[in-house]
């Protein structure tokens, strides 16, 4: 074909075709109905060029038929069929003609309008009064019958027929489903045997139907294919296209007719129609296609058979495929692959010269089926109407794009012998424009690719990066690797802040990454915090917090700092554990569109790479006194002691007075809080070869490492220091420079505590041989402060005796001693123990002598060398 074909847009529709079935049906005047697939369909006038009436369904419509003398269209749903009157449209229409500018108008289709209850309808079609419908039951298809009333008022339809047809097994179309766009799950189409005569009073009917789903076949033809009774009787033939590939017919006025298999393209059926039209208007050629681009095409062979007598020749080809959709004029079949618009020529003359030039003694069809489909350079139509002739030759197609675009698109008609310059100087022009158009369209496409692919690459290159960590997250959990040496790590501090007059603890996570891998968006830092008992809310709840803080573009050696409260004062629920986390979401990643998109039912996964789990104890949460506070407070206090016997005189004096008071007097003052106490020993020796320097020649430092006081102050900076477990407690002010071996503090739980670090001699009391300790001592009112601070301790010296040297022989029998007398009191503790629980005693004495026994193993510790 010669020349370029000219697209001029006419309407936009707000839809996105790639998976509606779209029907585009004209016929009623100027107005042509657009059937999208959801629940509306759209009125477009050619005359005012714009959409006038929008018609809203009560569910998505599967196919739509026209009635041109009564002005009516039958629409299929979901829920049935309904039958609407087109006579208020060209009312709306007159009368919005003098607003041009005005909105279309939104008309909802009532239940009223139901004619046919039947429910999933895939096709239908109108044959004069008898309105067909075909959709699958079960494990048949269902093709029903009814007759439509005279009186267009009237919504009573008649079921007067019905035929079956077994369903057969589907053909593979995985391949298509995959490449092609929307297709109708069915095709419905009636074939008639010549001309209809108008004379008679039902055929005037049929006229009148005779749409782009009627076509009239040469009769010879027609009774090689139907039957002899069929085309004596004038009947007209549905033909149904199935998904399963077979393509069946139905003498409508024959008595005892039923369904019969007429052809199978072992392929979904998406387009039968009939062309090669005569000067007397009979079509000679049945064409049906398939989805993947097989084409049957059903002619008259007159020298087929030996004896000379005619017979019906179905010959089979392939064309490029997929085919979205398809329709027929006189001599050619134009369909849509997604990619490009085709035309396949079926006269006899062209025909005839293709076997001609090849010399082949076959037949005009054989010709036709095998020759190339010439391209038409329109893409992404899915939905054609009927081919109109102009004036001037030109075929005028109209389609429907996949970007919901109602176009109309003109075909120039020339022969390939003649040359462009031969043709008129309009339609060089509109070839130019039109090839600038086609050229425009493709540069749109390609840029559109090419962001796509650019897009596609960056996504795979942070999904490699996000694999890469992962592995590495994955190898370092299988092996026991120090925090500090692992590539991406978690390490955190404490610090205690005042807000709006109350002190909280907070806890500053620091996220360090060593690896060579950059942390780009898609990760998020999660921290659990949780007390190490596991305790609960009473009202069931658990009493850990979570908290997320997402972050990007981490960088090699750089560290992500992330801050959250964990405790408030007064909270005693310690220690508490730190759970660190690596999370890696998809959707912050992609998108929450690309994930739904390419990723159905990913839109919440993740994926979660534990990183450390870190410990924060009742050290980590002290608040020390400033060493000035604690310096005035030692010296205050025996200036104090005249001021304190006064106070006690005159409390006592007040006791006295309110004895002799009723009752209802002032209340007797509160004793002192009673104080509890724990201490833990460690070797002198042990706690020297632990905190002297490594490789140091300072001969201050070894003689200070000697001096026993010193040697205490050592120990408690380390004891209050110490990165343990990951952890280390911040400073609001100056770092910790203890003059004394004395620490005042404040617990969380706002109870003052006091550590104590001396020296002291542990052996038999009889013995010379005597092991110099340092004793770690705590004292407070509160027994929780106590226990937290002495689990706090014994951890920080477990992790100094991982460090320590091994010590001599000799201090064996001093573990020896201890160990026995150890013993010796377990065995009257463990007694006194049995008995509180054996003697029938209140709960309160038995606390009592609970609490007796948990101090005296506090008090008499074993010792650590």
């Amino acid at each position: 074909m010669e020349g370029r074909c000219a697209v001029e847009t006419w309407a936009q529709f707000g839809f996105s075709g790639g998976s509606y079935k779209v029907k585009i049906l004209c016929g009623f005047g100027t107005d042509v109905l657009i059937c999208t697939g959801t629940e509306e369909i759209y009125v477009f006038s050619k005359r005012e060029r714009k959409i006038t009436t929008v018609l809203l369904l009560p569910a998505a419509v599967s196919d739509l038929v026209g009635n041109q003398d009564k002005q009516l269209i039958y629409v299929a749903c979901k829920s049935g069929v309904y039958c609407v009157n087109l006579q208020f449209l060209l009312h709306r229409d007159q009368s919005s003609q003098a607003d041009a500018s005005s909105s279309p108008a939104e008309l909802k289709i009532s239940q009223d309008c139901l004619v046919v209850g039947a429910d999933e309808v895939s096709s239908l079609l109108l044959v004069g009064s008898v309105l067909l419908t075909l959709c699958q039951r079960d494990a048949s298809w269902l093709l029903t019958l009814y007759k439509t009333p005279k009186q267009t008022a009237s919504t009573s339809h008649e079921e007067f027929g019905s035929f079956h047809l077994p369903v057969v097994s589907a053909v593979d179309c995985g391949a298509a489903e995959s490449n092609r766009g929307p297709r109708k799950s069915s095709v419905l189409i009636c074939i008639h045997s010549g001309y209809v005569e108008a004379s008679s009073p039902s055929n005037a009917s049929a006229e009148s139907t005779v749409a782009q789903d009627h076509f009239h076949l040469e009769p010879l033809l027609f009774k090689l294919l139907f039957g002899v009774e069929a085309a004596l009787a004038k009947s007209p033939v549905i033909l149904c296209g199935l998904p399963d590939g077979r393509l069946c017919f139905l003498p409508l006025r024959l008595p005892g007719s039923r369904l019969r298999v007429l052809h199978s393209l072992e392929q979904p059926v998406c387009f039968v129609g009939a062309s090669v039209v005569t000067e007397t208007g009979h079509a000679r050629c049945l064409v049906a296609a398939g989805e993947r681009g097989r084409v049957v095409l059903i002619k008259t062979d007159k020298a087929g058979s030996e004896g000379g007598s005619a017979v019906a020749a179905f010959t089979e080809g392939c064309v490029p495929g997929p085919v979205w959709c398809g329709c027929m004029d006189k001599s050619c079949f134009y369909y849509s692959t997604g990619s490009d618009l085709l035309r396949l020529d079926l006269s006899e003359g062209s025909s005839a010269r293709e076997s001609k030039e090849r010399g082949e003694e076959t037949s005009g069809t054989t010709a036709a089926a095998l020759q190339s489909p010439s391209s038409l350079n329109v893409c992404r139509v899915i939905a054609l109407a009927e081919p109109a002739c102009s004036t001037a030759g030109d075929v005028q197609l109209l389609a429907v794009s996949a970007r919901g675009k109602l176009q109309k698109i003109c075909l120039p008609v020339g022969r390939e012998d003649e040359g462009l310059s031969k043709l008129p100087s309009t339609q060089v022009g509109r070839s130019v424009r039109d090839l600038l158009s086609a050229i425009g369209d493709v540069c749109e496409r390609a840029s559109v690719l090419k962001t796509v692919i650019k897009s596609k690459n960056q996504f795979l290159r942070l999904l490699n990066h996000a694999v890469n960590i992962s592995f590495l997250l994955m190898a370092d959990t299988n092996t026991d690797l120090p925090i500090k040496e692992k590539p991406i790590r978690c390490h955190a501090e404490t610090s205690w802040s005042r807000l709006l007059q109350k002190d909280s603890l907070n806890l500053v996570c620091f996220l360090h990454n060593s690896s060579p891998f950059v942390l780009e968006r898609g990760w998020t830092l999660s921290i659990t915090v949780s007390p190490l008992s596991c305790s609960s809310s009473p009202a069931g709840e658990s009493s850990s917090t979570n908290s997320s803080f997402p972050f990007h573009d981490l960088c090699p050696g750089e560290t992500f700092e992330a801050s959250l409260p964990i405790a408030a004062a007064g909270d005693a629920s310690f220690p508490m554990t730190v759970s660190c986390s690596l999370i890696f979401s998809l959707p912050s990643l992609l998108g929450e569109e690309e994930v739904a998109a390419s990723f159905a039912g990913l839109q919440s996964s993740c994926i979660s790479l534990p990183l450390s789990t870190l410990t924060v104890d009742w050290l980590h949460a002290l608040q020390l006194n400033s060493p000035t506070a604690t310096h005035k407070m030692a010296t205050v206090q025996p200036c104090s002691a005249a001021a304190d016997s006064i106070q006690t005189f005159l409390s006592s004096r007040q006791l006295r007075c309110s004895g002799r008071t009723d009752r209802g007097g002032e209340s007797v003052p509160k004793p002192e809080p009673e104080k509890y106490s724990a201490s833990v020993r460690v070797s002198s020796e042990l706690v020297r070869d632990t905190l002297k320097p490594k490789k140091s020649s300072n001969l201050d430092t070894k003689e200070s490492m000697r001096n026993p006081e010193d040697l205490c102050l050592s120990l408690l900076e380390r004891l209050l220091s110490e990165d343990t477990e990951g952890v280390k407690m911040g400073y609001q002010g100056d770092k910790i420079a203890l003059s004394t071996s004395v620490v005042h503090a404040r617990g969380p739980n706002g109870a003052a505590v006091k550590l104590t670090a001396k020296e002291i001699n542990v052996g038999e009391e009889e013995s010379t041989d005597k092991e110099a300790t340092i004793e770690v001592q705590i004292e407070s009112s509160s027994l929780p402060a106590v226990c937290g601070l002495h689990h706090a301790v014994l951890c920080r010296i477990q992790t100094l005796l991982q460090s320590a040297t091994e010590k001599a022989a000799s201090t064996k029998n001093v573990q020896i001693l201890g160990l026995r007398r150890a013993l010796q009191r377990a065995e009257i503790q463990q007694s006194r123990i049995s008995g509180a629980f054996g003697e029938v005693v209140s709960t309160v004495q038995r606390d009592r002598m609970l609490l007796s026994v948990y101090q005296e193993l506090r008090q008499n510790p074993l010792l650590i060398v």
